[in-house]
């Protein structure tokens, strides 16, 4: 997903278009504390909410 797409309110996300870090896409997100996992996550389900074609879905 393109980094514009990804809703991050806490702006743990960073936009690595073009560094060549291969694999990574345009965004990278790290984990620096377990109590942000849940955060993360989240970040995650939205890449893979946009890969599977289902933007928005609820759970």
């Amino acid at each position: 997903m393109q980094f514009h797409e990804l809703h991050d309110p806490k702006g743990l996300a960073n936009e690595v278009t073009n560094l060549g870090r291969w694999g990574n896409g345009d965004v990278e997100v790290g984990l620096s504390k377990p109590e942000k996992l849940p955060y993360v996550m989240s970040l995650v389900r939205q890449a893979f909410e946009k890969q599977m074609g289902n933007e928005g879905a609820e759970a």
